[in-house]
């Protein structure tokens, strides 16, 4: 306080020529945020003002009447206004709403930065009555009234956040009615298209039969008059008992038994108790349903997961027993090959060891047998060519003599079985 004041007194004195241009920019930007802090003290100060001194009904009239073409309460100049116009109300007002705090009364030390110009400025050669200094706060006035304000703030946003959390339990249910609603005409496009855009057209004209669309909206009107007539019921019911408890209650208000204003308050009070316990029981529900919802969703998520492993292991079954046919021809391959080259191995054995007995005759030996070959090759021909030579003739000799045992007549001229049968030379 005492700091505003010096910086005030300052600025009177001050001798603004002498400053630079940079010194008075950083002299307004200094000024322009101690008012805006000063304007919201001030109106920290006129809310609480009204809270605890709320004007008179003349006044609110009046002041609803001037509202359209006078700025805000809470504007600095309004507030300015109105003590400049009425100073002696205001400061009555303030040293009444000021009274509360601790005990505590206001001191009278002047605020030249709080009061508007009428109350700040003076003529030359005026002296200030005490009367006339205008009232400030001690700081722990400051801190009780800031302090107030901000409980009284909190209880409103709590409020707030009460009716807005009613409003959005209201948009939750219309939101799940319309869920339910878009659901069941879901349900209805489906059953429509299954019954009839996919099974009521001829196959031989392509269009649909009439009859069956007759048929499935008679249906659906049956079914909806069935649901009005349930309904109709129900109303009539309800009306029935409306009327039994107003005749109860009107046999009640003929024997005496009306209840009065308390019995209204606690029936109240029980109300509120009960819309309280249905909306925790409402708040746990949507809660559970969103915890229904959320395990829904992980189901599904797993039912997915669970069939792309079902998938992915009859792969690798597949691919498991294809790989054991294969292992299975390869070991039956090995076993062929393994006795194979078993067999191989006792060949060459065999023939190692041939190799190892098979001498190989000496070079003349080898020449003179050659030479006895030839000769034998030479013997087996002539002979071969002796034989041929003698089945000619014994087969001349055979024709020879079949003619002559035909003919009956042997041959007595002497001709000699060395005749027929020369010798081979």
């Amino acid at each position: 306080m005492d700091n505003n004041n010096n910086n005030n007194a300052n600025l009177d004195t001050a001798d603004f020529d002498a400053y630079s241009d940079h010194d008075i920019v950083r002299l307004n930007d200094e000024l322009k945020k101690r008012n805006a802090l000063l304007d919201a003290e001030i109106n920290l100060f006129d809310s609480y003002l009204v809270r605890v001194c709320p004007p008179a009904p003349l006044q609110q009239q009046q002041q609803s009447a001037t509202s359209t073409t006078t700025p805000s309460k809470h504007s600095p100049n309004n507030h300015n206004s109105q003590l400049a116009s009425n100073p002696e109300d205001f400061s009555s007002d303030f040293a009444a709403a000021t009274i509360d705090l601790g005990g505590k009364k206001p001191s009278t030390t002047v605020v030249t930065d709080q009061l508007p110009p009428p109350l700040r400025k003076k003529k030359k050669g005026e002296k200030t009555k005490e009367a006339d200094k205008p009232i400030a706060l001690t700081p722990e006035q400051k801190s009780e009234i800031a302090t107030r304000e901000l409980e009284e703030l909190r209880d409103e946003i709590e409020k707030q956040k009460e009716d807005w959390g009613k409003i959005m339990d209201n948009y939750k249910a219309e939101l799940e009615e319309v869920e339910i609603r878009v659901s069941e005409i879901k349900k209805s496009m489906y059953e429509f298209k299954r019954d009839i855009i996919q099974q009521a057209v001829n196959q031989r004209t392509g269009k649909v039969v009439a009859e069956r669309v007759l048929r499935y909206f008679d249906d659906k009107i049956r079914l909806k008059d069935a649901i009005i007539e349930k309904v109709r019921l129900k109303n009539a019911t309800l009306k029935v008992q409306k009327n039994k408890l107003h005749l109860q209650l009107k046999q009640k208000e003929e024997m005496g038994e009306v209840l009065h204003a308390i019995d209204f308050d606690q029936l109240q009070i029980e109300n509120k108790q009960y819309l309280a316990k249905i909306e925790e029981r409402n708040s746990e529900l949507l809660k559970l349903k969103m915890t229904a919802g959320n395990t829904v969703q992980i189901l599904n998520f797993y039912k997915k997961k669970l069939q792309s492993l079902t998938s992915e292991s009859q792969k690798l079954r597949n691919e498991i027993n294809q790989r054991t046919d294969f292992l299975s021809k390869l070991n039956q391959e090995a076993k062929i090959v393994a006795r194979e080259t078993q067999k191989a191995s006792t060949i060459n054995e065999k023939l190692k060891i041939k190799m190892e007995e098979f001498k190989v005759p000496h070079v003349m030996e080898y020449v003179n047998m050659k030479a006895e070959q030839y000769d034998l090759n030479k013997k087996v021909k002539s002979w071969e060519r002796k034989v041929e030579i003698a089945s000619m003739q014994a087969t001349r000799m055979k024709k020879i003599w079949h003619q002559m045992s035909f003919q009956g007549q042997p041959s007595r001229s002497g001709l000699g079985q060395g005749s027929l049968f020369p010798a081979i030379s």
